[in-house]
């Protein structure tokens, strides 16, 4: 991995910015802004409901393109597998948020803000099933069917 100069203080600006956006978002939509329900309704609209959505959307892609693109460390975070198993795992990912009712985002940053009991629930099952998917595919051969 190359070397970067991430530090803590990165982190914690990123979870302000993560919750002020988030906060900005709700208060402007009256809405909690999980992306998984956001892009289910840019796909279908619903009569003047669509426009923040599209531009929160925009927003999250072009700030992540600017960051690859003119940040160094940045580069880091590209893909490491192909296309089209990022793609499979793209359509898992969807397919998961529709069952649980909500992604990371929507779960794990506005819902546990909120206090809800699911949210909590759901966050944990999110990251109990990434960390064993990520301890299957580095501690057994599974890794090499995914390249």
């Amino acid at each position: 991995m190359p070397h970067s100069d991430y530090t803590l203080l990165h982190a914690i600006a990123g979870g302000i910015l993560i919750g002020l956006g988030s906060l900005l978002a709700a208060f402007g939509s009256g809405k909690l802004p999980g992306i998984s329900g956001m892009f289910s309704r840019v796909l279908r609209p619903v009569a003047g409901d669509a426009l923040w959505r599209l531009v929160f959307f925009a927003g999250l892609l072009a700030g992540a393109g600017l960051m690859i693109a003119f940040n160094e460390p940045a580069a880091i975070y590209r893909p490491l597998r192909s296309l089209p198993v990022v793609a499979v795992a793209g359509i898992l990912v969807g397919f998961g948020t529709r069952l649980g009712g909500g992604c990371t985002s929507g779960h794990g940053v506005c819902g546990l803000g909120l206090g809800s009991r699911a949210a909590l629930v759901a966050t944990v099952t999110f990251m109990a099933g990434g960390i064993a998917t990520v301890y299957l595919l580095h501690h057994t051969g599974l890794a090499k069917l995914v390249r």
